[in-house]
């Protein structure tokens, strides 16, 4: 079956083959119980070393924030400070303009991206199973449209390439340009703290004009096509985005301030080494405090403590259903019992994830917070008693 809906495309595609047997399900089972056992370890060492990490960064913030010492000001610098933990805040200075000379573009900033898009066929599948005398059926449905994407997409994959192919490469690269030196005030940054300045905004072309007869301005876009409005497959579309105006600009405003935290080394702005064994290396935008920068460092080590926990339990979870497979393949050919089964397998997962995530969380908090460590063992018995509470009492004989 085939259509054609304007750019848009599909088709459908069905394929069958032998129900799999016992011995081949029970053979595949085995396979998914052997990642079930090296997902389940791994969840062990992924909540353990968390919670150490944890509390060490933030052993390390509290550190810095007895030692921070916040800087007079940005356009002198004080031997006094040599080698101490520092706070300061500014607006970013570098040396020279960042330019794009294809396409007749420079601004004074910390990054320049440029953002190269092809139109290209693009395909998208939607499967659905089903069993049809005593075979599995598997009928897919194929749709294909025309879109701007960043990357190559590889028509080679498609399930019917004829009518949509698109080119290998794009003519024209993206990349991104890096100042060499930027600074706040007199103190030059490190390469650490120039990579945390990443918040990039589109650049309006608004203001400036078509480079090359063979390209186009529409919008914020450069366009290598000869419709920009009806492109074809392999026509090309160029943005760009900077991060950290450095210099006062007619169109765009006056420059970032940041925010920075770290060791002066001289006129350097290098990382800090706590006794705890983190590093600091803090930038913000923004002018901020010193307790708000570390307010904001601690609340971002508690959403990265907590997403981490969330993906240990969910990989002990599925760690331990995977190695539990097996008994609902074996009971798999009783619906009533293989429903129930499946139900059973699901709830012991759940319970047993449950108590050891928070055994292993209390077994990480051991060295630092034994008491905490304490309550948080006794905490993992309540899955299971909650788990047996729910197991109806034997008949009395």
């Amino acid at each position: 079956q085939f259509s054609d809906t304007g750019s848009r495309k599909e088709h459908v595609k069905v394929t069958s083959e032998p129900k799999p047997g016992f011995l081949e399900r029970l053979s595949e089972t085995s396979a998914g119980m052997l990642i079930g056992l090296v997902t389940f370890l791994l969840a062990f060492y992924l909540l353990f070393t968390n919670e150490g990490r944890a509390l060490r960064t933030a052993q390390s913030l509290d550190e810095g924030l007895s030692l921070v010492v916040p800087l007079d000001s940005i356009h002198s610098i004080s031997q006094q400070n040599e080698g101490r933990l520092v706070h300061l805040a500014g607006a970013l200075s570098t040396s020279k303009p960042l330019f794009d000379p294809s396409y007749g573009l420079s601004i004074q900033a910390v990054k320049l991206k440029r953002n190269v898009e092809m139109y290209q066929w693009v395909e998208y599948e939607d499967s659905n199973e089903y069993e049809e005398n005593g075979e599995i059926k598997k009928e897919t449905k194929y749709s294909y449209n025309t879109e701007w994407k960043s990357e190559v997409v590889n028509s080679r994959n498609f399930d019917r390439e004829i009518g949509h192919k698109n080119p290998s490469a794009m003519a024209v690269e993206s990349f991104t340009a890096v100042s060499p030196n930027v600074q706040v005030g007199s103190f030059v940054l490190s390469k650490g703290l120039v990579d945390k300045i990443d918040d990039f905004k589109q650049l309006s072309l608004s203001h400036l004009e078509d480079p090359h007869a063979d390209v186009t301005r529409g919008g914020d876009y450069f366009y290598h096509s000869d419709n920009p409005r009806r492109p074809e497959v392999g026509d090309l579309r160029v943005s760009f985005f900077y991060a950290g105006l450095s210099g006062d600009d007619p169109h765009l405003g006056s420059a970032d301030k940041v925010t920075v935290i770290a060791r002066q080394r001289g006129d350097q702005l290098i990382p800090y080494h706590a006794k705890s064994g983190d590093v600091l290396e803090i930038l913000y935008p923004g002018d901020l405090s010193v307790e708000e920068v570390f307010q904001k460092e601690h609340e971002s080590n508690t959403m990265k403590t907590w997403a981490l926990r969330a993906a240990g339990w969910l990989s002990m979870f599925v760690g331990i259903s995977l190695m539990t497979r097996i008994f609902y393949t074996l009971v798999d050919w009783f619906p009533v019992v293989r429903d129930l089964v499946n139900v059973g397998l699901k709830a012991f997962a759940l319970c047993v994830a449950s108590s050891l995530s928070l055994l292993t969380i209390a077994a990480g908090w051991l060295f630092y917070r034994p008491l905490w460590a304490l309550l948080l063992a006794l905490l993992s018995i309540v899955p299971i008693v909650v788990a047996r509470s729910r197991v109806p009492p034997k008949k009395q004989q």
